[in-house]
């Protein structure tokens, strides 16, 4: 999994935004790896990326050489429906500013990491990156796939007006080792962890579950998501759209009976049909990034399953 012999990153100053998040602690992790030295942490809280101003901070005091844009508002299909004006805001105005600055900044590099979420409601399957805007999103969560989706638009035209070099990745559904269990904005793996272990603990013997369980999604581990990151960093340049993933799809009635058998949930699994299904299916052609940077998923489903369930229940016990 690491890949400790690349020189690229030697004496280069990297902004990861989002940096002390899920995937952004995954993505430094490995820099360090790397030997990257200078590897600048942002936080929301020291750096508020939707205002101009703390942009300009943020560059002015550490004078970057990349940034990896993994900021972002998320969450499951009910906050996507709760909020969807903020989730449209927030998104597109942190990408847009900070790519704008980056250039102003004369950044050298720019890894913008989009959403699976940008693809059309029907895209046919597997999702290939050329079917990208042959349709309109998913209802429920189209506000945050098309704001992100922006930045491959504003990435293509910097590169053709002003020689920017920006790179736009396409990710699927990340889970792993410090998921957000969040309900209120969690997405589907660690939503469903948290009910079945929640039941075995409280000895529950019937837990519910939105939708029919027909959707497929595929998963991509977190650890894998941060290498194919950074694989794309130092080997690929050009900003055509590159899918991130496992290349396999579950459909989410068998990813509950998976999660139920490893945490031991026996009983009763109800589907709440009132409640939306989300895109029908959801799987990529990762054959691009084999090709463009010789990325491929390496961490075995199950045992990544295993991974963040054993993560979770430790996590409750500490807490």
């Amino acid at each position: 999994m690491v890949n400790t012999t690349s020189s690229f990153w030697t004496g280069k100053k990297v902004i990861v935004t989002g940096g002390a998040g899920f995937l952004g602690s995954y993505v430094v992790e490995k820099l360090q790896q790397r030997g990257c030295k200078d590897v600048f942490i942002h936080r929301s809280r020291e750096y508020d990326l939707r205002n101009l101003s703390a942009i300009v901070s943020l560059f002015e005091e550490t004078h970057p050489d990349i940034v990896i844009h993994l900021a972002a508002q998320v969450g499951g299909i009910g906050a996507n429906r709760e909020k969807p004006g903020e989730f449209f805001y927030n998104n597109l105005i942190m990408g847009i500013q900070l790519m704008e600055q980056a250039r102003l900044f004369t950044v050298k590099k720019f890894v913008a990491i989009g959403t699976i979420c940008a693809y059309p409601k029907y895209t046919p399957v597997p999702f290939k990156e050329e079917n990208l805007w042959n349709g309109y999103p998913e209802e429920t969560n189209a506000p945050y796939g098309l704001a992100k989706k922006m930045l491959l638009v504003q990435s293509q035209a910097y590169r053709q007006q002003y020689g920017f070099n920006s790179i736009y990745l396409l990710p699927v559904n990340l889970y792993g080792p410090g998921d957000n269990f969040e309900p209120t904005s969690s997405h589907v793996m660690p939503a469903l962890i948290k009910k079945c272990v929640d039941a075995v603990e409280n000895g529950d013997d019937e837990i519910v579950c939105w939708g029919d369980g027909s959707p497929t999604r595929e998963f991509l581990y977190v650890e894998d998501a941060a290498e194919g990151i950074l694989l794309a960093a130092e080997r690929y340049s050009k900003s055509e759209p590159v899918n991130l993933g496992a290349g396999f799809e579950i459909s989410i009635k068998n990813l509950v009976n998976l999660i139920a058998s490893q945490t031991g949930f026996k009983g009763r699994i109800i589907w709440d049909d009132t409640k939306p299904n989300g895109q029908p299916r959801r799987l990529l052609d990762t054959s691009k990034a084999d090709k463009e940077f010789g990325f491929k998923a390496s961490v075995n489903f199950e045992q990544g399953i295993r991974n963040t369930i054993d993560w979770y229940i430790n996590r409750r016990k500490e807490g």
